[in-house]
């Protein structure tokens, strides 16, 4: 027997290859599937089984390529309906895999079909549990994510969550190992752990969920303090409940070279995005007007699938030899259309005398020094709330990038104010300066570090939102 966690970190997701005796199964695959071919091809194994957990809200699945490339099944647990051919297994039902098995246990809560997958193993003694999002490491998944035409409320999918956990897995023995669908930093959960698997037992005993002692007790804690899910979740439900374009075809339009006067032709079409995947440091040096900085080396699908538009065509610019990741990472949260990449990156445009545009830079000392002086100062905090609320700058606007995309959020900012934004570390607030000056908004400057380095700065005054944290 033979398990792997193939661990995608910028989406905190786990996807897994089971294998014994020659016969695989791949559970949650991601939208890309060459690993899960490729892997199977290595040790000389055919890929049996497709797995689905539940339909995924933060990623688009590779379930359609993957059984079409293998001839696999792809199987979902009871309740489920799909525009395309699976195996809806029944509660209970047992499925082998050479010398092991694999059953299924609906488990609803998180989503209604969510199933987990048991393996027992060559003994037929339970050995791991595939927990999908019904149970992460310190947390469970999160139960405000009902898909269109249901009704049941929050407090009822919770509250179903609270009978799935106790009935299908509390009773497991406390060595079954957990291998659930996310780790940390996933929005499919509140605050999962830093390890990305547990044991049944580790999990009675550490996870604030599971300690609760009644149903009612369960609902409120795993209903408390839910930040808004990103807003591309339901389009992924969708598209991985309903079905997708093969990557192929994606990948034959958005791989085709632009030149520069290609580029100069659709740079006042406003169905075009132009989109930077270069690191953040280096697009703050030159970039081509309008365009918007997400860089590969952050959480960079989630943040493009929160703020760019579905509708629209994007046109990559990234770093040479970078250019088929930025598309993949794309089309793992939904996005199929595009225009191609510029040949050659941002050097090619430059190259050409083309104008540019460019972000200033500050450390915190100058933000320190300007504060005294300029009238017009207004420090905006870019982080999440409640980041904010456990420290900032005395005075700081606090406008959480993923709201940017309201115009709304901009209703305290004035015309002659001078913008200086931050956010933990530098990479959201690099987005976030790209996104104002998209909207013609200039006078601003980005703080190097973020807080991060601002908060070593002594004459800055930090203090907390004492409101929000109690």
């Amino acid at each position: 027997m033979h398990i792997q966690q193939l661990y995608t970190n910028c989406l905190s997701e786990a996807a897994y290859y089971v294998e014994s005796n020659g016969e695989a199964a791949i559970i949650d695959p991601l939208r890309d599937i060459e690993e899960y071919i490729a892997l199977a091809k290595k040790r000389n194994a055919a890929i049996k089984y497709i797995f689905e957990t539940h339909f995924h809200a933060d990623f688009v699945s590779g379930h359609i390529d993957l059984s079409k490339a293998t001839g696999a099944p792809i199987i979902y647990g009871p309740g489920t309906q799909t525009s395309f051919p699976v195996h809806i297994a029944q509660d209970g039902e047992s499925f082998p895999l050479g010398n092991i098995t694999i059953q299924v246990l609906h488990t609803p809560g998180h989503t209604l079909e969510s199933s987990c997958y048991l393996l027992k193993d060559e003994n037929r003694k339970d050995y791991a549990i595939f927990t999908g999002d019904t149970l992460f490491v310190g947390d469970v998944g999160r139960p405000d994510l009902a898909q269109k035409g249901e009704s049941l409320t929050t407090s009822d999918f919770a509250g179903i969550m609270y009978d799935s956990i106790h009935e299908k897995i509390m009773p497991l023995a406390d060595e079954v190992i957990v291998y659930p669908a996310h780790g940390p930093g996933s929005s499919c959960g509140k605050n999962l752990g830093a390890n990305t698997s547990s044991t049944v037992g580790n999990e009675k005993q550490t996870n604030y969920a599971l300690k609760a002692e009644n149903k009612e007790e369960f609902i409120k804690a795993v209903t408390e303090g839910l930040t808004m899910p990103p807003t591309y979740f339901p389009l992924n439900a969708k598209i991985n409940k309903e079905g997708y374009e093969s990557l192929d075809t994606i990948l034959g339009t958005a791989l085709k070279p632009l030149q520069v006067a290609d580029v100069k032709k659709l740079m006042n079409d406003n169905n075009i995005i132009f989109l930077d995947t270069r690191n953040e440091a280096v697009f703050t040096a030159g970039f081509i007007p309008g365009s918007i900085c997400i860089g590969l080396e952050g959480r960079f699908a989630e943040w493009a699938g929160s703020l760019l538009p579905f509708d629209k065509t994007i046109l990559i610019i990234a770093a040479i030899g970078k250019e088929k990741e930025s598309v993949v990472r794309l089309t793992r949260v939904g996005f199929n259309k595009f225009a191609g990449y510029l040949d050659g990156g941002f050097q090619s445009w430059s190259g050409a005398s083309e104008p540019i545009d460019l972000i200033i830079n500050i450390e915190p000392d100058e933000l320190a020094m300007d504060m005294p002086f300029d009238k017009k100062l207004v420090v905006v905090d870019v982080r999440r709330e409640a980041e904010f609320a456990e420290g900032h700058v005395s005075n700081a606007l606090n406008i959480p990038l993923e709201t940017l995309i309201d115009p709304a959020s901009m209703a305290n900012i004035e015309d002659n104010q001078n913008l200086y934004l931050h956010c933990a570390a530098g990479y959201r607030s690099v987005i976030a300066a790209s996104l104002l000056k998209r909207q013609g908004i200039h006078n601003l400057y980005n703080i190097n570090g973020g807080f991060n380095k601002i908060r070593d700065e002594k004459s800055i005054k930090i203090e907390k939102e004492t409101s929000v944290l109690n």
